[in-house]
C-alpha cells in the first residue's frame, strides 16, 4: 500500500520522504490555510520534494471554472495531481482531465456507487473519508471493503485512496481490505512506528551495553 502525507507542513513532508516513508502528498484549502503559506509557492515546494503524485484542489464548483483552475495547476510541476470534489461537475472535470493524461483525484467519496462514478469518470484516485463516515454513525471500512469489491468486480484502474485517517487501526484495516493508497497525517504515519514492546527492547538493549563499558565510537 502506497502512503501519502495528508498535510502543508515542509518540514513534515521532509522527514518522511527522507525515511522512505512517502510516495505522495495530498493537499485541500484546509491544509493550505493552516500553514500559513501561498498556495501555488508550496504546492511548487512540495512538488520539488516529492516524486510521486501531489494532489492540488481546485476551489471553483462549475466545469468550466474548474478546467481553468487546473490549466493553472497542473503547470505547476509534472507531479500535480488535480483534485475536484465528487459532484456531476466535478466527474464531467475528471473525465476531460483524464483523458489528456492529466492525474485527478476524485475527492469527498462517501458512497461506493460515488467511487463507481468516480472510476466510470477515469479517475486515477477516488478518496473515501473514512473517519468522518465514522464520525456520521457508519463504518468507514465498510465502505472500503465495498468500493474494493465493485473495483475488481469489474477490473477498475482507480485506486482506493483512503482519506480522513484518523489513527492506525484505519491503515491496519485498509491495508488488510487491499486499499491502494492511504493518506494520514504525518503524525499517524509516525504512530505506526510506535509500540511498547519494542520501547522496551531498547531500553533493555541499552542498559546491557552500557554495563560492557564500551563503544562503537
Amino acid at each position: 500500500m502506497k502512503f501519502f502525507a495528508d498535510t502543508a507542513e515542509i518540514a513534515d513532508i521532509r522527514e518522511l520522504n527522507d525515511a522512505g516513508l512517502l510516495d505522495g502528498v495530498t493537499t485541500n484549502p484546509s491544509l493550505i490555510h493552516k500553514s500559513g503559506r501561498d498556495f501555488m509557492e508550496v504546492t511548487k515546494e512540495i512538488c520539488g520534494i516529492v516524486e510521486g503524485p501531489v494532489s492540488a484542489e481546485v476551489v471553483a464548483l462549475d466545469h468550466d471554472t474548474m478546467m481553468k483552475e487546473a490549466e493553472v495547476l497542473r503547470k505547476i510541476a509534472d507531479n500535480v495531481c488535480i483534485k475536484v470534489p465528487l459532484t456531476i461537475d466535478g466527474l464531467k472535470t475528471c473525465r476531460a482531465l483524464s483523458s489528456d493524461g492529466t492525474m485527478v483525484n476524485v475527492t469527498l467519496c462517501f458512497s461506493a456507487n460515488q467511487a463507481l462514478l468516480a472510476a466510470k469518470s477515469g479517475a486515477t484516485f477516488v478518496s473515501p473519508f473514512v473517519g468522518r463516515h465514522d464520525d456520521n454513525g457508519f463504518d468507514g471500512m465498510d465502505l472500503i471493503r465495498d468500493i474494493r469489491l465493485i473495483y475488481d468486480n469489474y477490473d477498475f484502474r482507480t485506486e482506493i485512496l483512503v482519506a480522513s485517517v484518523r489513527h492506525a487501526v484505519h491503515v491496519l484495516e485498509s491495508a488488510r481490505i487491499g486499499a491502494d493508497v492511504m493518506t494520514a497525517p504525518p503524525k499517524v504515519i509516525k504512530s505506526l512506528a510506535n509500540h511498547v514492546l519494542t520501547d522496551k527492547g531498547i531500553e533493555g538493549f541499552l542498559a546491557d551495553w552500557a554495563k560492557t563499558g564500551q563503544s562503537i565510537l
